[in-house]
């Protein structure tokens, strides 16, 4: 689709002009560090916004804490399944919480959040070590909040957690 085209092309060149890739993505430590610290500051700006409603239908949040010894004991192809699972999880959530949330401060927030979620679904589906197109069948862990907070801090420990592992993971195999 042009639109999601777009966002992964646009998703590369933020990352720096002329030498992204999802390899340096990996490869390059610093860059999962900014996006976790992007992820921090999105966090604690939605906290400050004022008088933020409590949803009026409760959004389906994806559970992302993980035993890192179950973790380690995954394929790669594995992890990425389980993170698109959470991210695809997350980015509904996202779009949910956007229809029910108009005061300005939480809608740009939930904005910036959707775009940098949603960045990274398409990045990891441009990654794949099985034919085949990726298929979101898939039932990850998950809970109902009614809290925009809550999304925000899925997002961070997603980022911080799994997406952070993963990305270490890789880079084993493709950073010599």
């Amino acid at each position: 689709s042009p639109p999601g085209l777009l966002l992964l092309t646009s998703f590369l060149l933020h990352m720096e002009e002329g030498r992204a890739s999802p390899t340096r993505l990996v490869c390059d430590n610093r860059l999962i560090q900014k996006y976790i610290g992007e992820a921090k500051d999105m966090e604690k700006r939605v906290g400050q916004c004022q008088a933020l409603p409590t949803l009026s239908w409760p959004m389906v949040l994806p559970l992302v804490d993980f035993s890192l010894q179950q973790w380690k004991s995954k394929s790669n192809e594995t992890k990425r399944r389980e993170i698109l699972c959470d991210l695809a999880l997350l980015v509904g959530a996202v779009v949910g919480a956007q229809g029910q949330v108009t005061q300005e401060c939480g809608a740009r927030q939930l904005s910036q959040l959707y775009q940098h979620a949603n960045s990274f679904l398409l990045l990891l589906q441009t990654f794949s070590w099985e034919a085949g197109p990726w298929e979101p069948g898939c039932s990850p862990r998950s809970i109902e909040q009614t809290h925009v907070t809550s999304i925000f801090l899925t997002y961070r420990q997603l980022v911080q957690g799994k997406l952070r592992f993963f990305f270490h993971d890789l880079a084993k195999d493709l950073c010599r």
